[in-house]
């Protein structure tokens, strides 16, 4: 990264998804951290994502002393993980953030039920705008078969205990037409995570 005395210490780069659970981290461990997001909506479409954390990283590594992700490789086929390499940037471990919430139970609950839909907090509120009308499901109900015909069952990985939320997960799963199970998960593996990756000593070689 460029010098200069000016850069602020530290930058959080992270998926929309997960920018409340970020933002909560931070401010709990005091972190003197900026946070910038990348639109959730990237899921739609995963190919856009690397490229635009590529774009990103390039702008705020010359205003940071240092900057780290909060991505899961999310459907990137490793084009992410080569962003970062490029940049010598990390990002917190895990393949999703359905996993960095829920943890293994997550991978092994898509091995006895791979037709499992995960639904977060992020997920429940923005329904409507990312799924029904991202997917154009909306306006073509037609759609539903072809993106969902394979759900079985919905599983919420809930970090809030939040009565209209849940309400809104349980009509998720009644739109689906699939039995629902709510989880609890607090900020599950992500907590852990981010911390060992901002708070880890800096390297001496």
């Amino acid at each position: 990264m460029n010098e200069g005395a000016d850069r602020r210490p530290l930058a959080i780069l992270t998926c929309g998804a997960l920018a409340r659970e970020v933002r909560e981290i931070a401010w709990a461990r005091g972190w003197e951290a900026d946070i910038h997001t990348v639109p959730a909506r990237h899921h739609l479409s995963p190919k856009r994502i690397a490229p635009d954390v590529d774009r990103r990283l390039r702008h705020l590594e010359r205003r940071y002393e240092r900057v780290v992700v909060v991505y899961g490789d999310c459907g990137t086929g490793g084009a992410l993980d080569a962003v970062l390499e490029d940049h010598g940037v990390e990002r917190t471990p895990g393949p999703h953030c359905y996993e960095m919430l829920g943890g293994r139970a997550v991978l092994e609950a898509l091995r006895e039920r791979p037709g499992t839909f995960f639904l977060t907090d992020w997920l429940v509120r923005n329904w409507d705008r990312a799924v029904v009308e991202g997917l154009g499901v909306g306006r073509f109900p037609f759609l539903r078969g072809p993106y969902f015909d394979h759900v079985t069952h919905v599983r919420y990985l809930r970090r809030e205990r939040d009565p209209i939320l849940t309400e809104r997960a349980r009509a998720v799963a009644e739109f689906l037409g699939c039995p629902i199970e709510i989880v609890d998960v607090g900020l599950g593996e992500l907590e852990g995570r981010l911390i060992d990756l901002v708070e880890r000593p800096a390297s001496t070689s």
